[in-house]
């Protein structure tokens, strides 16, 4: 079958092979046929080295695809059915699960270390313990979600990863009051799925940060209130609430400059909620002075801070009410022969989020 394939850790550019078989079917084991998966910028953070995974792999993480054979022992779906591939599945076991946090479960981690893939040249990993850059994929079963029939698999994968992250930053995670001010630094697909989060809960203000000018017009579209870049955003600050801070700040890029420019724009007693992911070695600097005296909360997202099978049925159910718009994040469509230019689209800004057909 067709795979891209990532040989090296820091290479550019992926290359799509006809060798490439998923592996591991068995009990407890479900293979998918991917219909479409969105581009997430994590993908490149695993490809540059910012996320650790090992190489080679198939990147990819939010797909949508059919069953196409159940393994022994499943019974949540069968074949034919429609599923979202969730890279993070819970357990329901282990001290996380019993707390009600399942997004901090630790078992989907542990599938990243077990190869997904296999070409005649040896193993394949797939990332996030997934690999949805493929014609099919072999997961756990709990990584395969069923969704109605009436649900696009385009729209399917965006639910998969982007939607759900950044919804969940605003509706789980700042849990935000009605009347607030809000501002959005990172504008591509997660970010603009908070904005529409934001807006569901009544914000008063959004404030859209990206350096990029159609993201910036996107982002408008979606909700925001005003949209800058990022020179800009201290005038906003002083014009929107007298130079004191936004209520809510949502950091969705993943670096410390972003992160520290966030606290700084957290009025204080506000919230900063950290949603993008960075790498090991980019360390926040904060003093204890400040962190004493501000009083601003941080608060870190992890896959949208909340119950990941709920969210994903809220989101659906969202959807479905026109409450939020999830067909205009898809801004760019490529075959999967095409998947550079997917990943070059991702790179410069210009895609909210490109979907892969395969």
């Amino acid at each position: 079958m067709r795979a891209a394939v990532l040989h090296e850790t820091g290479q550019e550019k992926l290359e799509v092979l006809e060798d490439v078989e998923a592996v591991g079917f068995g009990p407890g084991r479900v293979r998918i046929r991917v219909r479409a998966t969105g581009l997430c910028h994590s993908d490149l953070s695993a490809m540059s080295g910012v996320l650790p995974q090992p190489a080679p792999f198939v990147p990819g993480h939010e797909g949508a695809g059919e069953v196409v054979e159940v393994g022994e022992g499943v019974t949540r779906v069968k074949p034919g059915d429609r599923v979202v591939v969730c890279w993070l599945p819970a357990c329901g076991a282990c001290p996380a699960c019993r707390r009600g946090q399942t997004e901090l479960c630790l078992a989907g981690f542990m599938n990243a270390g077990t190869p997904n893939f296999k070409r005649p040249t040896g193993d394949v990993f797939g990332f996030a313990g997934t690999g949805t850059f493929a014609e099919e994929v072999v997961v756990d079963a709990g990584c395969a979600v069923p969704i109605p029939d009436d649900v696009p698999y385009d729209i399917a994968a965006l639910i998969g990863c982007g939607v759900t992250t950044g919804l969940g930053a605003a509706l789980n995670t700042a849990d935000l009051d009605a009347g607030s001010s809000v501002a959005v630094i990172g504008c591509g697909g997660v970010g603009i799925s908070a904005i529409q989060g934001a807006r569901l809960k009544g914000a008063a203000e959004i404030v859209a940060v990206d350096p990029v000018a159609s993201r910036r017009e996107a982002a408008l579209r979606f909700g925001a209130t005003r949209a800058v870049a990022p020179e800009e955003l201290a005038d906003a600050k002083q014009q929107l609430t007298g130079g004191e801070g936004f209520d809510h700040v949502f950091e969705v890029v993943g670096r410390s400059a972003t992160a520290r420019t966030a606290y700084e724009t957290t009025r204080r007693g506000g919230t900063l909620v950290v949603v993008g992911a960075g790498a090991m070695d980019d360390h926040l600097r904060l003093n204890m002075f400040e962190l004493f005296f501000d009083e601003k909360r941080i608060l870190s997202s992890m896959y949208g801070g909340g119950d990941v099978l709920r969210s994903y049925e809220r989101t659906i159910a969202l959807w479905r009410a026109g409450r939020i718009d999830l067909e205009g994040l898809i801004t760019h469509r490529v075959p999967l022969a095409e998947i550079n230019e997917a990943l070059d689209q991702m790179r410069t800004g210009a895609a909210l989020r490109t979907c892969v057909e395969i």
